[in-house]
This record gives C-alpha cells, sequence and structure tokens, in this order.
C-alpha cells in the first residue's frame, strides 16, 4: 500500500482570520512597506487608469474622458521625479509609459475629443498637460510636453 504525499493543508478547517491576525498581517505589511513602493504602485495605477481613459485598452473607447487622462498625466508627472533615483534604471519603461500616454493625450486634444459630458463638436480644445497659459497667442507655448518644462 503505497502512502499520499504529504499535504500540510489537508484536513485543515478553511475559516476566516481573526481579527487579531489580520491585525498582525497588516502591520507586519506596514513594516515592510516602503513609501517609495506605494508613490510607484500609484504612479503606475495612474498611467494604466489615463490609458483607460483615453481609450486605448480593450472594450475602453466608451470611457474616454480628456479631463481624467490630463489630470493622470499631471499627477504621473508629479509623483514620477520622487521615485526616478531609487528606481534607476528601471525607470525608464515608466517615463516611456508616460511619454506615449502624453502623446495621445495631445491626439485626442488635436482630433476634438471631449472630456466626459461635453459635446465634442467645437469643443473647445484644453491645454496640453503642464503647458503654461497666457493672454496672446504669442506667448502660449506649442501643445509638444517636453522633458523638464
Amino acid at each position: 500500500m503505497t502512502e499520499a504525499p504529504f499535504d500540510p493543508y489537508a484536513g485543515a478547517a478553511t475559516r476566516e482570520p481573526t481579527e487579531e491576525e489580520l491585525q498582525a498581517a497588516y502591520e507586519a505589511e506596514m513594516k515592510r512597506l516602503r513609501v517609495e513602493d506605494i508613490v510607484v504602485q500609484t504612479t503606475v495605477s495612474l498611467m494604466n487608469l489615463g490609458a483607460r481613459r483615453a481609450g486605448l485598452t480593450a472594450d475602453s473607447e466608451d470611457e474616454r474622458d480628456l479631463g481624467q487622462v490630463q489630470m493622470a498625466i499631471e499627477a504621473a508627472r508629479a509623483l514620477l521625479p520622487l521615485v526616478e533615483p531609487q528606481l534607476g534604471p528601471n525607470a525608464a519603461p515608466l517615463r516611456e509609459a508616460l511619454s506615449q500616454l502624453q502623446m495621445v493625450y495631445a491626439q485626442m486634444v488635436g482630433e476634438g475629443v471631449a472630456a466626459a459630458g461635453e459635446p465634442s463638436a467645437d469643443a473647445p480644445q484644453a491645454p496640453a498637460p503642464g503647458a503654461a497659459t497666457g493672454s496672446s497667442a504669442a506667448q502660449q507655448p506649442s501643445r509638444l510636453w517636453v522633458p523638464g518644462q
């Protein structure tokens, strides 16, 4: 007669963790986490959500929202420099994804894509994220995003 392989979970009743166990697990996670981990995760989430609101993911064309894309870009642009030194060469894919999202946003603005709830015909075009506003056309910068500006 052959024995079944040892299974440490066999016969163990599955139960919900107690509040004390949940608290202990939470405390252990808080000790392990670093602020830059959360900043990186937030930056990635912002860019993913921005891509979705730009209609770039499967079945998200009906979720297009120019204002949300702009906000996602601005927030990611603000957070990324905070963690780039810790990421080193691993920051390159994030910078590239942000650049691509900015280019898509500029295209959307150029095509007159409206923010959610706005009519798309003759909709006023939003400025590119990070663009300064001026009082005359001569003072307004191009809508092309330039690193560091």
